[in-house]
């Protein structure tokens, strides 16, 4: 069911591409925000103060993983409203259950309060997150590309994007400013302050969300379906015909994904655990670092556009393997100039691969089983390389006795997989426009094979 008829609106294009950014700035938010207090005061708050120090950092990472438990389910259970009812319906739903479950962390009891129980509903919590956030990505990308005109997909899809870096960058100037009030307040209160204004961020994106057009796509699929008869529920004919592209999809975000975790969450963890670096001045880089992203992603996608968008993801993925050793090399030498100028390095490369991925991962589903296929390969992706990237990190760094170089490794690896994976796509893609030329220039979205 290629979407061949459909004429984008450039105001609705528009109006999309906002949308998405507006939401999934705020669904990341929250994320972060959950991220950088399981990285720098979860342990102190909900587990028991005489637990050893590693096993607390453990056990605070872990609460961050469970969310991802649930994430691929999220990801199925949205991906077959958005791929039947529609997009937008699903978008608010996402947003919602987010907004609500990170306002109850805010107001969670600590350890100290209500024992075992505060780690419990701590977790809880951020399986609602997870269940919210696995529906959210797919269809916010398909909001923004599928209002998009056929040769700008990429740059519209990367404002979904942004959401990661407009949620990073509030979420860590959240935790900067209340930082400033000092540990002892940091502790008591302030980690709350961040879950708790983020109900106001919610009001202000369902208000958008609410007065958003649906894709013009789901038009032609209704009717589609209508005419066929179709009952097949999305996710089995994506396990029975396009798993291939699954499979594929999920190494080439794995970088995007769960590397983006190991130099910041993970960063956070080793610089002030174990290097005993500032928090603050680490947050501060990250937040620059965020703000970087948010600039250059745009740019770095326009590009992609004219270049071809998976070559500006595996030059992306180049530069991680360049500096992912020097990125932890430098944090041992204490210098902020330095610290900071490669937190930015990484950050940039980092954008050029994950800004323009949307766009080509869209462009491996057909129409009325895309939100459910682009959700499972993200998801997984998550599930995999994504919670249990900060775990792993804390794990092997301890059997290398503190080194950084384990972590360091493991991002080399995933971004060369990376590598691969994205030009598998791509020559999918090519071949398959070889093969249909006339469907190919109608609606240039194929589907590995």
């Amino acid at each position: 069911m290629p979407d061949r008829t459909h004429q984008p609106d450039p105001r609705n294009a528009r109006r999309a591409a906002l949308a998405a950014l507006a939401g999934t700035s705020i669904e990341w938010y929250d994320f972060y925000a959950f991220a950088t207090a399981a990285a720098i005061v979860f342990n102190d708050v909900f587990f028991p103060a005489d637990m050893p120090s590693l096993l607390k950092t453990l056990s605070a990472f872990g609460t961050f993983a469970v969310g991802f438990l649930l994430r691929p389910l999220g990801g199925v259970v949205f991906g077959h409203i958005g791929d039947r009812v529609g997009r937008k319906k699903t978008l608010v739903i996402t947003l919602l259950m987010m907004g609500v479950a990170s306002f109850a962390i805010g107001l969670l009891p600590t350890y100290a309060q209500v024992g075992a129980l505060a780690p419990v509903l701590l977790i809880v919590l951020r399986l609602v997150q997870g269940i919210a956030i696995g529906g959210e990505w797919g269809g916010a990308v398909l909001i923004a590309v599928e209002n998009a005109p056929k040769n700008r997909r990429t740059f519209f899809g990367s404002f979904a994007q942004l959401g990661s870096s407009v949620g990073a960058l509030l979420s860590t100037g959240a935790f900067s400013l209340m930082n400033l009030f000092g540990h002892d307040a940091f502790l008591s209160w302030g980690w709350r302050v961040p879950f708790l204004a983020s109900a106001v961020l919610v009001g202000i994106g369902l208000v958008i969300r609410v007065k958003l057009e649906d894709s013009p796509v789901m038009s032609e699929v209704r009717e589609e379906r209508e005419e066929s008869g179709e009952a097949k529920p999305p996710v089995a004919e994506v396990l029975q015909k396009a798993w291939r592209t699954v499979l594929v999809g999920v190494f080439a975000l794995a970088t995007a994904t769960g590397g983006y975790y190991v130099v910041t969450s993970y960063l956070l963890s080793y610089g002030t655990g174990h290097l005993h670096l500032s928090e603050s001045m680490l947050l501060n880089g990250l937040t620059l670092a965020a703000f970087l992203e948010l600039l250059v992603t745009p740019g770095l996608s326009w590009i992609g556009d004219r270049v071809g968008a998976h070559k500006v993801v595996i030059a992306g993925l180049a530069g991680v393997v360049v500096l992912a050793a020097p990125q932890f090399m430098v944090m041992g030498t204490g210098s902020v100039a330095l610290i900071y100028l490669m937190m930015l390095a990484m950050r940039f490369v980092m954008s050029a691969l994950y800004g323009p991925i949307a766009a080509i991962l869209a462009e491996g589903f057909e129409p009325h089983v895309r939100y459910t296929g682009i959700s499972l390969s993200y998801q997984v992706c998550n599930l995999i390389f994504g919670g249990f990237a900060p775990v792993a990190c804390v794990s092997l760094a301890a059997l290398a006795g503190g080194h950084y170089w384990p972590p360091a490794v493991l991002l080399m690896v995933i971004s060369a997989i990376g590598i691969w994976c994205t030009t598998r796509l791509h020559v999918a893609r090519v071949r398959r426009e070889a093969a249909r030329p006339a469907a190919a220039e109608a609606d240039p979205l194929p589907v590995v094979s």
